[in-house]
This record gives C-alpha cells, structure tokens and sequence, in this order.
C-alpha cells in the first residue's frame, strides 16, 4: 500500500472560459449569457480575420483594443496577416474583409446591451457572401435541377 493523500476537491471557482474570449462582464459576474456568447464568437471572428490571438498583446492590450488603434491610427492594411491574405485594398474581398472587422467589433462592445443578436449577425455577414449559394434543404426551389 503506498502513502498517497486522499485528492481534495477544489474550493477554487470552476472556470467559465478561456481567458481572452471570455466577455467582461462575465469574468465580473460569472454569470453566463447570450451577450458573452456574443463577445466570445467576435473575439473568434477577430482572430481569424488578423491572425492575432486574443491576448497576444502588452499590458492592458487585448485584440479588441488592437484593432480599435490600428483603425484610429488609419493602419488598416496592418489588420490583415500577410500569412493568411492578399487583399487588394480596391476588391470586393477588401470590403468582405471590413464588414467582418466591424462585425468583430459590434460583437465585443464593452456594454453588453449594445452587441447584437445573433440573428443580426447572419443578417449581417450573408451580405458578403462569396460564391455560389448553398442550397437549403427546407427549401425545395433552391436546390439544382438535375442534369439530363
């Protein structure tokens, strides 16, 4: 028989999210909400569009903030990761690319009743679309004819 110690059971709050995406008012509150969901899927819409994790920043400086300064600063081409795009700052991509920046960013609004609801950002981002539609299964008209 071996001297190992009973594990305790942790008195620590349970963790409510990784650290970067979590909304603050939720990190305040611990209360989860449709409005930190909200936040948490800007914060990934913001990753993805820059390339830059949420908290890879100095001090105080998240994402969020990031792309507020780039923008005030009129840096905008520093947005886009080279690695990940080639934007034409005169293309329609380029466009694609600022609606989904500023979506990013109605998302993370520091007051949580100022982001919109998901519904909206659909409504929002069907409109840059690329590419041919994806059919919908509920509706029978859109799906292709087939080939005789």
């Amino acid at each position: 028989m071996t001297n190992a110690k009973p594990v305790e059971a942790s008195t620590s709050t349970p963790s409510i999210g990784t650290l970067g995406y979590v909304a603050p008012e939720v990190v305040l509150t611990g209360q989860v909400s449709k409005q930190g969901d909200i936040y948490s899927f800007g914060i990934v819409l913001l990753e993805i569009l820059t390339g830059k994790k949420p908290i890879m920043f100095e001090q105080d400086e998240n994402i969020v903030k990031w792309v507020k300064k780039q923008l005030q600063k009129g840096e905008i081409s520093e947005l886009v990761d080279p690695g990940l795009l080639e934007l034409d700052p005169e293309s329609s991509e380029w466009e694609e690319f600022l609606l989904g920046i500023k979506v990013g960013l109605l998302c993370t609004a520091p007051d949580p009743t100022e982001r919109p609801s998901m519904a909206d950002i659909v409504f929002m981002l069907e409109g840059c679309r690329v590419g041919p539609d994806i059919p919908s299964s509920t509706d029978p008209t859109s799906h292709p004819s087939p080939a005789g």
